[in-house]
């Protein structure tokens, strides 16, 4: 197998039958063989009787059904699981991208070396409302990740094999896949400017709760990929230097009560009237809270269960 398309999708029932005639016109021309794998993530359209419809047409056409919507982190990691072709291509369902760039992405990839190709949304056909955070978005993802990709949200993408063979995607962490594949050691990643056509059908599944949700998931991965394997270094360590600075704090305030008592004679404030004696207090509790933090968090590492949890409802030839 040459080529996976892999489109998740979500009530795009109209947009199904158009994208697939697409993409058979495309892919039949440059002769390669290859496969088209449409996730539905808990459609309520009849767009699962459109993919049904497709596959029973042409056995390229393969659907996966999940039971409800899970998101779609969880529906690309399902299809990177099923994806058979040497060159795996993501893409969404809703039109804007166009498949008439998927012969290029698949070149780059077999010629050129690149692990993985991102499309890159030059001239977008959306609102202010969603250029502009995505932009500050796109800025601060590259200077986290170290990443330099112009347009991290664009689903236009191109894999080698070995790379969504190699990754897990989970939670909403689909915009980060460069980096996590960059963290895998598959750093000859590209990028290609594409067309961005305006939505024809339906709405968009995404607002703007996706940019802080993007934000937060963007500090998630960066400590997981830093500590995930070891989190008693961070836990661990932070604890240890809350749980000193504290024990060092209550000796000094017990040091200095003493000195005054028996050193100098004089009577001295009681140890609890002095506010260093409860950050001491505080600093050591939290300490002994942090590490106990990151002792727990690697039993948790060591034998916790898949953290992808979903129901494939139906299949259809994967």
């Amino acid at each position: 197998m040459d080529v996976s398309i892999v489109v998740p999708l979500l009530n795009e029932h109209e947009s199904v039958p158009v994208l697939v005639g697409r993409l058979h016109t495309v892919l039949s021309a440059i002769g390669v063989r290859y496969e088209v794998i449409l996730i539905d993530d808990g459609s309520t359209d009849g767009s699962w009787a459109e993919i049904a419809r497709a596959s029973a047409a042409d056995s390229r056409v393969k659907g996966i059904r999940f039971g409800r919507n899970y998101g779609k982190s969880p529906a690309l990691n399902e299809g990177f699981i099923a994806a058979q072709g040497e060159v795996v291509v993501t893409m969404d369902a809703d039109l804007q991208d166009d498949p008439e760039e998927l012969p290029e992405l698949y070149r780059m990839i077999r010629e050129e070396g690149f692990d993985l190709v991102s499309g890159w949304k030059k001239k977008r056909h959306d609102p202010l409302s969603k250029t502009i955070p995505t932009k500050l978005f796109n800025w601060t993802t590259r200077r986290v990740s170290g990443v330099k990709l112009h347009d991290f949200n664009c689903g236009l993408k191109a894999y080698r094999k070995e790379v969504v063979k190699s990754i897990e995607v989970f939670g909403e962490m689909h915009r980060y896949i460069p980096f996590i594949a960059k963290k895998e050691g598959f750093r000859r990643i590209g990028e290609k400017v594409v067309q961005h056509h305006p939505r024809r059908f339906g709405k968009s599944k995404f607002g703007l709760d996706r940019f802080i949700n993007g934000f937060l998931d963007l500090l998630t991965i960066t400590f997981v990929f830093r500590f995930g394997r070891k989190p008693m270094h961070f836990f661990g360590a932070v604890g240890t230097m809350m749980f000193f600075v504290g024990l060092i704090s209550a000796v000094w305030v017990v040091g200095e009560k003493l000195y005054h008592v028996y050193g100098l004679g004089k009577a001295a404030p009681r140890v609890s009237d002095q506010g260093l004696f409860f950050v001491a207090l505080t600093a050591m509790i939290i300490g002994v809270q942090l590490f106990t933090m990151g002792f727990v968090a690697e039993l948790v590492r060591r034998y916790s269960p898949e953290r992808n949890v979903y129901r494939v409802k139906e299949r259809i030839g994967c």
